[in-house]
């Protein structure tokens, strides 16, 4: 099979998985990591076909949104041998797909360029203005609190602690969200992170600043 007929195969399939999808990971979310991935392998001279295939999948058989992400792994890896994918391209997405979660930073490095891309593109849609959306989002969907001021953001932990342990919107962006400039994997990357990691930290001191408004001041 052609791969622009794969392709056209995959974004149908991830639009009707995730268009109703409430928690940030929804078509539109797989829509600007795509771009941003394509763009990205662009740069990096990367495997575009592998790095946009990955991009469209990834989040089907998330761990945050499936309750079986081994049963839907292997009902991927179907569909793609179905789709005529070979055996050794798709062996490469579905790597990419296992190893791409943060897992509150102890997830496995990614041992291929089109797995960094892929890992960055995800990584700058979690980041800046957009990703602060998504990050409320997210926090409403699994019943979290804005903000706690005697709730700590945790430092150290599990990736399951990372996923069911007790923590606010804001709190993430210091378990995740401040982390992830460093955390690129490329030059390209890097460069479309900053402007986001600095309008990250802008949100933050107006965010305190609304918050503590009042506090001492006899208002």
């Amino acid at each position: 099979m052609e791969p622009q007929t794969v392709l056209e195969k995959a974004y149908q399939l991830a639009g009707e998985k995730l268009k109703d999808e409430p928690t940030g990971h929804d078509w539109w979310h797989i829509h600007r990591v795509t771009r941003l991935a394509k763009l990205i392998a662009k740069k990096e001279n990367a495997d575009e076909f592998v790095c946009e295939m990955a991009a469209l999948l990834h989040d089907l058989v998330d761990e945050k949104l499936v309750d079986d992400k081994k049963r839907e792994t292997e009902k991927l890896a179907e569909w793609l041998a179905d789709n005529e994918v070979p055996g050794e391209t798709i062996r490469h997405i579905l790597d990419i797909i296992g190893t791409l979660s943060f897992q509150g930073g102890t997830g496995t490095k990614m041992s291929t360029l089109e797995g960094r891309i892929v890992q960055d593109a995800d990584r700058i849609d979690a980041i800046g203005a957009i990703g602060i959306a998504r990050t409320f989002v997210y926090a409403g969907a699994r019943g979290s609190l804005i903000y706690d001021p005697q709730l700590e953001p945790r430092s150290e932990m599990t990736a399951e602690q990372y996923r069911e342990g007790k923590s606010t919107a804001i709190n993430h962006f210091y378990e995740k969200l401040l982390k992830l400039k460093e955390l690129m994997n490329t030059e390209t990357g890097r460069q479309l992170a900053e402007e986001r990691h600095e309008f990250m930290e802008q949100y933050l001191v107006r965010f305190y600043s609304e918050w503590n408004l009042g506090n001492g001041s006899g208002l």
